[in-house]
């Protein structure tokens, strides 16, 4: 008995805490669905609901004359609600929005899509992405007047989610100093970088829903924050200039074999870069734009320099360049070490301007040495004022500043002076030293580089960049001789290979060996810097190719030839400058024959008994006349480049021209007496050109 009581007892004791654990499970779902209820509501929105951004467009970088640089274009993927379409408007067109799906995007079946439309309708998904390919605006506005579609957002579903990329179109042209952006839109290197802040914007927001498969969907309930899209950069940079430095720093580097090259060329009454370039080889042996040379670049400079250094000279002493100096027989010990000129035996006796003109290392170092020794700071006090110092400020993130050892530091030693004197123990970049000779072209007025004018939104000017107002660095008589002794080198001098019989240039070469394991060894940086046309300089410009290897090592064979293509092209192209010859101006002594297909013109002049000569055996060829003889000479056989088709046949001009890809339009009779695209320019920037008959 005692055993039965036992039993019911421990019953009745299960059953009452079975019902006081039922009694706290209601308790506690009364409390999680009444008074909790708000808080768990809210931590479930949380989860299933984000603010997300939209992205704002960032703004165009422009050059001089607004011509687009660098935009962006939007581009969208194709999702839609299939839960907004009434029954009947999906019943009515599903077949046909299916079968132009299928048509476009050629990756499923009309079936296919239909069943996913469908399906995801019947499951009350509310967000679909029909397809991850990116479409564009005029794509998206195709796709905008499709069945069901054409019915918007709020009645058919249709969401064109919009995705910018960034566009350039003139291609690679200017490539490393416009910069580039990742893929969140941000700068990484050159203008984009630089002025990432104005560019950028500032993104919107949007409320997103969170769907099977961690996919977010939109919610355009009016909550949307819209972006503000990024200011505009107008930059100096001249699209024509550009292509032509561009192109002839290319041809200058294969024709060469060089490691890389650099353009820089500036206006010189305002220091505003016109065009700026940077090429250097790449593992499969072809030009890219990976680094920018021209402003990071720093190298010991060579002769270039020397013209600071005469500069410095004529300032301390006002010495006439007509003075003699005895530079002796090519070799000069200064303290501890023996400098040499390039000449063998020397230049002995020679003038002032003999010294700079013929570029003597001896001769310069001795003025310097002479004059400076016992003032060396004084010295150094000159190279700053002429721009040479750590306040240099270019508009470009990452620029390098002139590096130039000072008296006071641990490194400097007797022949210091006359090292630096011919560009030595100091490191610049080529903007540095084109500065420099942009100031004495702008009559001794130092001007501060400048490759932005202004940042603008629409037709208003939020920020504008004022050139300071230009420091003088040197007496006028001072700069005028040394604008006699640039124009020297090039009539008289080192690079009397480029003078020119129609406008002057001024300039110095420069030819620096190169430093590999902290020795000197016969590998070479050359460079030209000068203005054109001299007597009214309107550019300043700078060549740099580094490492040449085909037997040419010296600045006037490398790097001058560089700079006078541009001179030429940029002085062709100029109305202010370039007067052209009329045609009753010159005389011929047998009949013209101009240039065209070699064999032809071989076969025509052999005919008419004219004497006529092959330089070499290229298939297209131009005139050169010496006495009464006709010399053939090779037109731009390169594919890559627009040749020369003045003084052609229509019949051969268009050949010629088409072989380059190029579509041809023409006017007039008789022979190609005008292109509107300059040789030399790269084939792959155009695709029609135009050619005046006459």
């Amino acid at each position: 008995m005692n055993i039965k009581k036992e039993i019911l007892f421990r019953v009745k004791i299960s059953f009452a805490f079975l019902v006081i654990i039922s009694l706290a499970i209601v308790y506690s779902i009364f409390d999680l669905q009444f008074r909790q209820g708000d808080h768990w509501n809210s931590k479930s929105e949380n989860i299933n609901f984000k603010f997300d951004n939209i992205k704002a467009s960032r703004g165009n970088i422009l050059a001089d004359d607004g011509s687009i640089l660098a935009t962006s274009l939007p581009f969208y993927k194709v999702a839609i609600d299939p839960s907004i379409a009434s029954s009947k408007l999906i019943e009515e067109n599903i077949d046909s929005l299916a079968l132009l799906l299928s048509s476009y995007f050629k990756d499923k079946s009309k079936a296919e899509y239909k069943n996913n439309i469908l399906s995801a309708r019947d499951n009350k998904k509310r967000y679909l992405l029909l397809n991850r390919k990116k479409i564009d605006y005029q794509e998206k506005k195709k796709l905008s007047s499709w069945p069901i579609f054409r019915e918007g957002r709020l009645n058919g579903g249709i969401l064109f989610e919009k995705k910018d990329e960034r566009f350039r179109p003139f291609s690679k042209l200017g490539y490393r100093t416009i910069g580039s952006v990742d893929e969140n839109n941000r700068g990484t290197v050159g203008l984009e970088y630089s002025f990432n802040s104005y560019l950028d914007g500032k993104d919107g927001k949007i409320l997103t829903r969170k769907l099977a498969g961690n996919n977010w969907m939109p919610i355009y309930d009016g909550s949307e924050i819209q972006p503000k899209n990024g200011y505009d950069i107008v930059t100096t940079i001249n699209v024509n200039l550009q292509d032509i430095a561009e192109s002839a720093l290319l041809k200058g580097l294969e024709l060469n074999n060089a490691d890389y090259g650099s353009v820089v060329l500036m206006e010189v009454e305002t220091g505003e870069i016109k065009a700026i370039s940077n090429f250097s080889k790449n593992k499969s042996g072809y030009y890219t734009e990976n680094y920018n040379y021209a402003i990071q670049g720093m190298h010991e400079p060579g002769s270039t320099f020397k013209l600071a250094s005469m500069l410095a000279y004529i300032e301390e002493t006002n010495r006439s360049v007509l003075d003699s100096i005895d530079t002796g027989d090519g070799e000069f010990r200064f303290y501890t070490e023996t400098m040499k000129d390039h000449k063998p035996g020397g230049y002995g006796k020679i003038s002032i301007k003999e010294v700079f003109e013929k570029s003597s290392n001896i001769g310069v170092a001795m003025l310097i040495d002479d004059t400076f020794k016992d003032k060396p700071q004084k010295f150094l006090s000159y190279l700053k004022k002429f721009g040479f110092s750590h306040e240099f400020n270019f508009q470009i993130f990452g620029s390098s500043k002139p590096q130039i050892k000072n008296f006071a530091d641990s490194t400097w030693s007797k022949v210091s002076l006359p090292w630096i004197a011919h560009g030595y123990e100091l490191m610049l970049t080529p903007l540095h030293t084109l500065s420099f000779y942009n100031a004495i072209a702008n009559n001794g007025y130092y001007v501060q580089p400048r490759i932005v004018k202004n940042v603008k939104h629409a037709n208003d000017i939020i920020q504008k960049f004022d050139v300071p107002y230009p420091e003088k660095i040197a007496t006028k008589n001072s700069v005028n001789t040394m604008k006699v002794l640039l124009e020297g080198v090039v009539e008289n001098g080192t690079a009397d290979n480029i003078k020119h019989s129609n406008y002057k240039i001024a300039g110095k070469t420069g030819t620096a060996k190169k430093v590999l394991n902290g020795r000197y060894v016969n590998r070479y940086y050359t460079s030209f810097a000068g203005f054109f046309p001299s007597g009214d300089p309107k550019y300043s410009c700078i060549v740099v190719i580094d490492n040449p290897k085909k037997y040419r090592i010296y600045g006037s064979d490398v790097a001058a030839p560089v700079f006078k293509e541009i001179a030429d092209k940029i002085f062709i192209s100029d109305d202010k400058y370039f007067t052209e010859i009329k045609e009753d101006e010159i005389k011929f002594s047998f009949p013209q024959i101009r240039s065209g297909y070699r064999e032809d013109l071989i076969y025509l002049s052999n005919n008419m008994a004219l004497s006529n000569h092959s330089v070499d055996e290229s298939k297209w060829v131009k005139t050169k006349l010496v006495d009464n003889s006709i010399y053939w000479e090779k037109i731009n056989s390169n594919e890559r480049y627009i040749p020369n088709v003045v003084g052609m046949t229509l019949k051969d001009a268009i050949y010629l021209l088409e072989s380059r890809g190029l579509k041809v339009s023409f006017k007039g009779k008789g022979r190609v007496k005008y292109q509107n695209i300059s040789p030399g320019k790269l084939s792959k920037n155009f695709d029609t050109i135009n050619i005046k008959l006459g």
